[in-house]
């Protein structure tokens, strides 16, 4: 999934020469956070409505800013940015790494979009597979060429469908496998895998 899969657009933006006022009344009215700020139509900074409220705070530094100063004054530059090409999981990476909330999506110089936290999670219920209607699944596998194709061979010759695939690292020499499959039996499932030797983390084994 690339970012333009999940990005919002069209985007709203403010000019730099905005005041707090407006700026932060664009975001009430859109209930949106974030605003990329522009000079001559181009992306010149960012401002949240956490950047409005703060500045216009006692506990400011240097002093509360007043409502009417412009937006350039405390935007966030330079600004991070996104291609549309970029995977979904390196906007996070990156949004995670310097902790922020959004990026802008840049296509050259061209503001065609804006990625933020809430897309991303948008972004892993799709990847999930998570709203279709479907059972869950967790393997623990051994960390070696031919185990993640044991297990969806295996599935594949039950007539059990898979939705969605994950794979994170468990240790360093197992991984964990997540699947949503197409059915909601996966208790049943789950015996299945066990007797043939599969180490299966979820759902748990019944008692008795």
């Amino acid at each position: 999934m690339l970012v333009r899969d999940v990005m919002r657009r069209p985007v709203l933006t403010v000019d730099e020469r905005a005041t707090l006022r407006s700026a932060y009344q664009v975001m009430q009215d859109h209930h949106i956070r974030h605003l990329p700020v522009t000079r001559a139509g181009k992306l010149v900074g960012i401002v949240t409505d956490r950047d409005i409220r703060l500045a216009v705070s006692p506990l400011a530094e240097g002093g509360p800013r007043h409502l009417e100063a412009a937006v350039g004054s405390i935007m966030s530059q330079p600004v991070l940015s996104a291609d549309p090409l970029d995977p979904v999981e390196e906007a996070a990476r990156l949004m995670r790494r310097r902790k922020i909330g959004a990026l802008p999506v840049l296509e050259g110089e061209e503001l065609v979009g804006i990625v933020t936290g809430i897309d991303l999670l948008d972004a892993l219920v799709i990847l999930t597979g998570v709203e279709k209607p479907s059972g869950r699944l967790e393997v623990r596998l051994p960390d070696r060429p031919g185990e993640l194709g044991r297990l969806t061979q295996f599935l594949g010759r039950e007539g059990i469908n898979i939705h969605s695939l994950l794979t994170y690292p468990d240790d360093p020499k197992t991984v964990r496998a997540v699947l949503r499959v197409g059915t909601p039996m996966t208790h049943q499932v789950a015996e299945m895998l066990r007797i043939e030797g599969f180490n299966v983390i979820w759902p748990p084994q019944k008692k008795g």
